[in-house]
């Protein structure tokens, strides 16, 4: 069985990963869109088109499931896509973490880029999910580019910024980008002992292999990972082997692919 993860650029690893890893067996079709990168910034409607433009592609290539593992995408398109396919086609999105951190913790920091960060998406999460907690959101400016870049100095800054911004009563940090989870070991070193993490990837992966069981029949593929970018047959980039998740998808190339240009 063919799954579809569709993300702007590096945001879709740490899903594919644990889909790879709960189930060897699916054939995933990667598709990221690097003529297209970052969405955040873009028109709500160039959005939806490029999006849908990528369903298209995976239905064409006979995928069963879709997944959105990207907030951009889940909050601007997931309505439009599920239209598009129909009802036979489960379309899995991505919703930030907040439900969760708020019920375990008092005090919340949301890590998010910019964009997402000034939402009213997010704004309604924390309203509907808050709870009892203090939530404050945080603008990680720059990260989710260095990630993609795989540009090591950057990302530490970017990580080292967020964290200087984020509360220092704070309990829980929730990763609301999913390109955040790629450098889970720097955010933590940058944050006071004893703060939790909380991601969305595993659950998005989870809810995924349920979709694809309420289908019923095989599931069952050949394991294979083929990569689009921008609807063009591909690879992963270099970036992606810089990170463990890539690493579990296949990814191979030099790590921090811009490691001769920085300082």
């Amino acid at each position: 069985m063919i799954v579809a993860l569709i993300d702007s650029g590096l945001g879709l690893l740490p899903t594919g990963a644990w889909l790879r890893k709960l189930r060897p067996d699916l054939d995933l079709l990667l598709q990221t869109d690097p003529d297209g990168a970052p969405w955040g910034p873009k028109p709500e409607q160039w959005v939806v088109d490029r999006v849908l433009a990528a369903a298209r592609r995976a239905l064409a290539l006979g995928a069963r499931v879709i997944v959105l593992p990207c907030n951009t995408a889940s909050v601007t398109a997931l309505e439009q896509v599920r239209l598009e396919v129909g009802p036979e086609i489960p379309v899995v999105g991505t919703v930030p973490a907040i439900k969760p951190a708020a019920a375990a913790c008092r005090a919340v920091a949301v890590w998010a880029t910019a964009a997402t960060t000034a939402s009213r998406y997010q704004a309604d999460l924390i309203t509907r999910f808050g709870g009892a907690a203090e939530v404050t959101g945080v603008a990680c400016h720059g990260l989710a580019d260095a990630i993609d870049r795989g540009d090591l100095t950057a990302i530490e800054r970017a990580i080292a910024q967020a964290a200087e911004r984020t509360p220092p009563r704070t309990e829980g940090v929730v990763l609301g980008c999913t390109h955040y989870p790629l450098v889970l070991d720097a955010i933590v070193a940058a944050l006071p002992a004893g703060v939790r993490l909380f991601d969305s990837a595993q659950a998005v992966a989870a809810q995924t292999i349920r979709r694809i069981e309420a289908l019923g029949g095989s599931a069952d593929g050949a394991g294979t990972v083929t990569v689009l970018n921008s609807g063009r047959p591909g690879s992963l980039p270099a970036a992606a082997a810089a990170y463990e998740s890539g690493r579990v998808l296949g990814a191979t190339g030099s790590i921090y692919q811009t490691v001769d240009t920085i300082g």
